[in-house]
């Protein structure tokens, strides 16, 4: 199991907060709940990620916070993709697997999350706010079918 973890390279795990950033108190109530959430999911405190240029139709400007960011790698990494083989996607309601077309060209692997109350460290009592959060899994080989081959081995549970 540790040498298949060597084959990978980086763990990103991404939450958007762009809707969030209209409402009343963001910055001082909301955002540093969402990242005290996904430091406690992650192991680390997330980047705050900023908006390059302003677009009118989704009411968004320039340096406006729109998401949150945390790269893991080594330890971390492997504690992670462990919880979230383990722990995370057999709690995900009506899971059956994920779909092949997950893996990109390159043999990222991304899991989306519709919320974060299935990760074992979110308490359901004092949670008042539900995010999704996205998940790449970066192979150290940029190629579709060896990733394929290297995620079954490590137990992703990904449909035939």
């Amino acid at each position: 199991m540790e040498e298949l973890m060597r084959k990978i390279e980086k763990v990103v795990v991404n939450s958007g907060v762009g809707r969030r950033s209209q409402e009343d108190h963001f910055e001082d109530k909301t955002l540093p709940e969402i990242e005290r959430d996904l430091a406690n999911i992650t192991g680390q405190k997330p980047s705050r990620r900023q908006a390059k240029q302003s677009i009118a139709g989704f009411k968004v400007r320039a340096g406006q916070i729109i998401g949150l960011k945390a790269t893991l790698r080594g330890a971390r990494m492997r504690d992670f993709l462990n919880k979230v083989i383990n722990m995370a996607l057999p709690r995900v309601k009506d899971f059956r697997g994920l779909n092949l077309t997950n893996v990109d060209e390159n043999g990222n692997l991304n899991i989306g999350f519709r919320d974060q109350t299935v990760f074992p460290e979110i308490e359901l009592e004092k949670t008042k706010i539900n995010f999704g959060i996205q998940v790449t899994i970066v192979p150290k080989k940029k190629n579709r079918e060896a990733a394929i081959d290297l995620y079954r081995s490590l137990g992703v549970p990904l449909k035939k």
